[in-house]
């Protein structure tokens, strides 16, 4: 009885800690904003807000964590580690001071009819969208909270003004980077694998090899980084033109290249002359190249998701709407925190998730999907696309577990023709060895696909019922 009574309360020990730290986010709102004849706005606003903290914790930062992970590059614990100590640091010390109040123009403030309405349609955005991450993450499926902001914010907007409020080419854009994001993102873990293959796997000299190709691997992760931290991920410190962060990025690369030659070769001395060996040498890049994407997500991503909370907290304090508000800092802690909470109670379901139920990764092919999450946001950054780095570092997943599969069939043929008596492999037999989950597959894109308008829909509902009740 003792066992089963222990067994049966282990899940609810993570909720009562978020539950704790929902209260406890609550309860400091007062203290640091005290005095407001309806405070209470902002008190229920901040537990919501920790709330959306503790699921973006749960869901979104399994994708940067997840293949380091499944390519047991990283143990669990230290992945969580790691994560709560870099996402943390991102949002506080590099998160943007400035955050678009309407999640990046999807309604215009003018057309929300008082400061009350825009508060409770704030307010509905926030508890959907954190709703409908919960949900995704019960079910397993990695989402992108960012998108879940923008269709909780679209559906209150047209709960409370109506479809003119909303920018429509805004979410144009925004559904064209459901297609774009994993798209061009695995199509670059793809090309790295390739590459990877071509110049390292296959050659009869594996070490000689990877000594010449692994350091200007590094080299050109540590310059993609410093452009992708540069552009987006030390706004706060410092602002970087495009073209400036191109000279960092390329100077710091070509001197991380000069000090990995020396450091690998030193490693591989000894090595056997087989692919086993090859994974040792992209261990420590690949955990760095984690560690990064999870400073860059905490310094990029928490200010949109608390995004509605910091509206309403400003639209309480100075009586205005306004297009762009200043995050006070306090509301920065709470989703730093949440975020912290979110993954150590309930990050591993997700980590495991995109690290090893998808497609196998080993430590080439999660460098290879690290890589290409920091390149694709950097493309899109100049292209101008809302992309979300969820859609990306999964997209990524799928592009090194489809490019495996592709290969397979490839050498299958090539076998098949060099001996056709060989016994052939039934269509039953083929679909069972495919190397990407397809049930798992279909779940994440189907919970993509309907993440805006899911959010729209319940933030809409949520709008109407906190209208009726408070207005």
């Amino acid at each position: 009885m003792e066992f089963a009574t222990q067994y049966v309360s282990q899940p609810l020990v993570g909720l009562g800690i978020a539950m704790a730290f929902i209260v406890v986010a609550a309860l400091a709102s007062t203290v640091f904003f005290g005095g407001a004849s309806t405070s209470y706005i902002v008190i229920a606003a901040a537990a919501f807000g920790a709330y959306m903290a503790v699921n973006i914790g749960a869901n979104d930062v399994a994708n940067n964590m997840g293949p380091a992970v499944g390519a047991n590059a990283l143990t669990m614990t230290g992945a969580i580690v790691i994560a709560a100590l870099f996402e943390s640091a991102g949002a506080l010390l590099a998160g943007g001071d400035v955050v678009s109040t309407i999640s990046k123009g999807i309604i215009d403030p003018a057309s929300v009819a008082s400061d009350s309405v825009f508060i409770w349609a704030m307010m509905a955005a926030l508890i959907s969208s954190a709703l409908w991450v919960n949900l995704a993450t019960w079910i397993g499926a990695p989402v992108s909270t960012t998108h879940a902001v923008v269709g909780g914010v679209m559906g209150a907007g047209i709960a409370a003004a109506g479809f003119a409020a909303v920018s429509w080419p805004t979410m144009g854009a925004i559904a064209a980077s459901w297609v774009i994001s994993p798209v061009l993102g695995g199509v670059i873990a793809a090309l790295f694998l390739a590459f990877i293959k071509q110049f390292i796997i296959y050659k009869d000299d594996k070490i000689a090899a990877a000594r010449r190709w692994v350091p200007a691997l590094i080299g050109i992760m540590a310059g993609v980084f410093a452009v992708y931290l540069a552009m987006k991920g030390l706004k706060k410190i410092v602002t970087v033109s495009p073209p400036m962060a191109l000279l960092v990025g390329a100077i710091l690369g070509l001197a991380v290249y000069a000090i990995a030659r020396p450091l690998v070769r030193r490693q591989s001395e000894g090595l056997e002359n087989r692919n086993r060996s090859l994974k040792v040498l992209f261990n420590i890049p690949l955990i760095l190249s984690a560690a990064l994407l999870s400073f860059a997500h905490g310094a990029n991503d928490v200010a949109n998701a608390i995004g509605p909370l910091a509206a309403i907290v400003h639209t309480e304090q100075f009586g205005d709407v306004a297009g762009k508000v200043d995050i006070p800092s306090w509301v920065m802690v709470i989703g730093a925190l949440g975020i912290s909470f979110g993954l150590v109670l309930f990050g591993p379901k997700l980590i495991r998730m995109v690290g090893s139920q998808i497609t196998k990764l080993n430590p080439m092919r999660a460098y290879c999907v690290a890589l290409s999450a920091a390149i694709t946001v950097i493309l899109a950054s100049w292209l101008g696309l809302p992309v979300s780095s969820t859609h990306i570092a999964v997209g990524g997943v799928f592009g090194v577990g489809f490019f495996r599969e592709w290969e397979a069939e490839r050498l299958a043929r090539k076998s098949a023709a060099k001996r056709p008596e060989a016994k052939r492999i039934a269509p039953e037999e083929r679909r069972r060895r495919k190397l990407v989950r397809r049930s798992h597959f279909m779940t994440i894109i189907a919970a993509w696909v309907v993440t805006v308008p899911a959010a729209a829909l319940m933030s809409g509902l949520i709008f109407w019922v906190l209208h009726g009740i408070f207005v």
